[in-house]
């Protein structure tokens, strides 16, 4: 069975007997993969510091029947240990990263790759806030997907023009005609964070106030949960984290 090389971000890993690990990756051209390392839990491999969670590798892999196997890793972002060392962002990255196992079960796309590549980039060099980055990632990684939050109008009836209250279930802000009854009203500071956020537009993050950044966080939260088929884990432990 043939070789290939791909680069790949270490999205998770379990352990697999008493030497080695089964990663699951997401890469640049191949989507996401599931591969066996041997004896990477060995302290004496080559490569295993190269294979961990958050860290990006060009790698070279033997096509398996069921899994692939891993036969050479170089490290291309050595993310995982500056990530690891601060707990915001540590479970900023764990939210990003769950996301990216979620959104990319078909086929690949280099988008989504170049995209968390460079959050977990941006985390590692403490760019901007932990909360702040992981809120700009997920509104990106899901409109590549086809679930882009609707900023601009009312997303269930079209009406045009600024509206305030928002409803994931609907996708985003609508107006008070197509509001039900307890969603929450936006302010005028927290729907520029969330246009902010989905533009990478960091001018506007990094000098927003504390407030309209922790309301448009709970929002995009809301919308990510909702429209994902599953809960996100790593959500439930980022109360307080810094923006």
């Amino acid at each position: 069975m043939p070789t290939y090389r791909d680069e790949v971000v270490i999205l998770r890993t379990h352990k697999l007997g008493e030497a080695d690990r089964i990663l699951t990756m997401l890469s640049l051209r191949h989507g996401k993969i599931r591969a066996v390392a041997k004896g990477v839990r060995r302290t004496s491999s080559k490569f295993g510091a190269r294979l961990e969670p958050f860290m990006v590798a060009d790698v070279q892999l033997y096509e398996g029947r069921n899994l692939d196997i891993v036969q050479q890793a170089d490290s291309l972002g050595a993310y995982g240990a500056r990530i690891a060392e601060d707990y915001d962002r540590y479970t900023a990255a764990n939210a990003m990263v769950e996301t990216a196992d979620r959104l990319n079960e078909a086929d690949a796309n280099r988008q989504q790759y170049l995209l968390l590549v460079g959050g977990l980039r941006a985390l590692a060099q403490g760019q901007h806030g932990p909360r702040a980055i992981l809120d700009s990632y997920l509104l990106r990684a899901m409109a590549l997907s086809g679930w882009a939050i609707g900023l601009d109008g009312c997303t269930r009836c079209g009406a045009a023009g600024e509206q305030e209250w928002f409803v994931a279930q609907l996708g985003g802000l609508v107006c008070s005609s197509c509001a039900p009854a307890g969603a929450p009203r936006t302010t005028p500071g927290t729907r520029d964070v969330l246009r902010a956020l989905l533009r990478g537009q960091w001018d506007i993050i990094d000098a927003a106030t504390d407030r309209d950044l922790a309301s448009a966080s709970g929002l995009v939260a809301a919308y990510a949960q909702w429209h994902l088929e599953r809960g996100i884990r790593s959500l439930n432990h980022l109360e307080g984290l810094r923006r």
